[in-house]
């Protein structure tokens, strides 16, 4: 069967992708910007690439019609850019009709648990979609899914954040909401096994794992697993606000994501209808089991994907593509070159720059840049990276997003993603025996300029020890 897949550059289509392929499919992979796709070589003959913005019909014809099967994984959440409900409801109604010009039978959608009245604007616009994307001529089922545990996803990174740093912890109100968490693999599980089910045509389904647990119980669940002692203080006023700002600085969470999760907290999130596990002979392993899994994957540096590296979750909003091509006028730059003796091992602590690794040189320098960047709303430096030693284009690498990683070639090409008044590349390229280092400021209006000759003695300091490392 052909089946399209949307959102597979995000963390849920990135794991699905391999199990479609696996179960014999050919998956059209519908990107925005082919360029962060990075498909294992050994599923490329079974993916056809189709790229794609469904907030412009006019793209949608690179589309095949000939297609069966269709996952809609597409949702603007975490957008800093525009009205994240009318990108929702523009980008379904132009898939359904679209949809609608296609012989595709079957339309699965991942959602949210809904299941009160009042819900938050987040939940409220997945039902609008959800409406929408049953109404087109095909059959549509929807999986309602909570709290998504695995290694990369949001609400793991968030649990882990908050209990791996804070010894003692607020509880605002909302950490006594309940909620229904389910393991990564149980999601990918459902989608697909209810592919071209009957019995799930026409139906919308939550899904679950086991355990009701609210959000407090989450915590103390995860600091019990890591065997680690935390202390919750309860307060009686502590605003929506507040608690965005809080999660916000100390976890890796982007200002507007924050709001919106804090939106949707204070709604409860258990399964009504979670007969699907009986229907498709699932059983959903429980939260501790799912907890336990993403750390073996950590381990291993083994993680699929990651929420981290989708572009939503910096200050990107255009196509990677328009960047590549460094500006020379109108820039300031600072150019570096050293010897190297050996190019194999310059190029490996290149790949393993950031992160945990660090940068190399005034690592405490970095870090005091990130905490600037969040306090005047950037992303900061928590965002990591989510290997080790692997990187790709489209990757978030600390406050920088990979524009290009040609590790044969020893070329890796940085934007950055903090606050700045311009836009900034970092360069590394390994010519031969020599290690050239780059970094390009074009400023934008006074304030640039001014802000490039604040921080020149800091870049000869940083830049200076940095590819002395680099290059021992």
């Amino acid at each position: 069967m052909k089946i399209l897949l949307t959102g597979v550059t995000g963390y849920i289509g990135k794991r699905l992708l391999p199990v479609l392929v696996e179960n014999g499919h050919e998956v059209v992979c519908c990107v925005r910007d082919r360029l962060r796709l990075n498909i294992d070589p050994a599923l490329r003959e079974h993916v056809v690439v189709a790229e794609a913005d469904f907030l412009d019909p006019g793209t949608l014809t690179s589309i095949p019609t000939d297609i069966d099967g269709a996952y809609y994984l597409i949702h603007s959440m975490s957008s800093q850019f525009g009205d994240f409900e009318e990108m929702e409801q523009q980008s379904a109604e132009h898939f359904r009709d679209y949809m609608n010009r296609t012989q595709v039978q079957h339309v699965i959608y991942l959602s949210g648990i809904i299941n009160d009245k009042n819900l938050s604007r987040h939940l409220a616009s997945r039902k609008r979609v959800e409406d929408i994307l049953a109404s087109g001529n095909y059959a549509c089922t929807t999986l309602r899914a909570g709290i998504i545990i695995g290694s990369g996803s949001a609400s793991f990174e968030i649990i882990r954040d908050l209990v791996e740093k804070l010894p003692i912890m607020i509880a605002p109100k909302w950490l006594c909401t309940r909620s229904q968490p389910i393991a990564i693999r149980d999601v990918i599980s459902f989608l697909e096994k209810s592919l071209f089910d009957e019995r799930t045509y026409g139906t919308s389904f939550d899904i679950g794992g086991p355990d009701v647990l609210t959000y407090k119980d989450l915590l103390k669940a995860y600091a019990r697993i890591r065997r680690l002692r935390r202390i919750f203080i309860s307060v009686p006023v502590l605003t929506p606000k507040l608690s965005s700002i809080w999660l916000y600085f100390i976890t890796s969470t982007t200002y507007s994501l924050a709001v919106k999760l804090v939106d949707s907290m204070k709604v409860e999130v258990t399964c009504r209808n979670n007969c699907l596990a009986e229907i498709l002979n699932i059983t959903p392993i429980s939260y501790s089991e799912a907890i336990s899994l993403a750390f073996e994957k950590i381990e291993q540096n083994a993680i699929l994907s990651s929420w981290k590296d989708s572009l939503i979750s910096g200050r990107f909003n255009t196509r990677l593509g328009n960047h590549i091509q460094i500006p020379v006028m109108g820039c300031f730059k600072d150019h570096r070159e050293r010897f190297i003796a050996d190019r194999t091992v310059v190029i490996n602590r290149i790949w393993s720059i950031g992160g945990n690794t660090g940068w190399y040189y005034a690592d405490l320098l970095w870090k005091f840049r990130g905490l600037l960047d969040k306090i005047f709303g950037g992303v900061g430096l928590r965002r990591g990276r989510t290997t080790a030693d692997d990187i790709n284009i489209g990757d978030a690498l600390d406050f920088w997003r990979v524009l290009l990683a040609d590790k044969k070639n020893g070329r890796l090409l940085l934007f950055a993603e903090m606050k700045l008044p311009g836009e900034a590349w970092l360069e590394f390229r390994v010519e031969k025996d020599r290690l050239v280092q780059e970094a390009t400021f074009r400023p934008r209006g006074i304030l640039g300029r001014i802000h490039w000759y604040m921080v020149l003695p800091f870049h000869y300091f940083i830049f200076n020890g940095m590819i002395r490392k680099l290059a021992e």
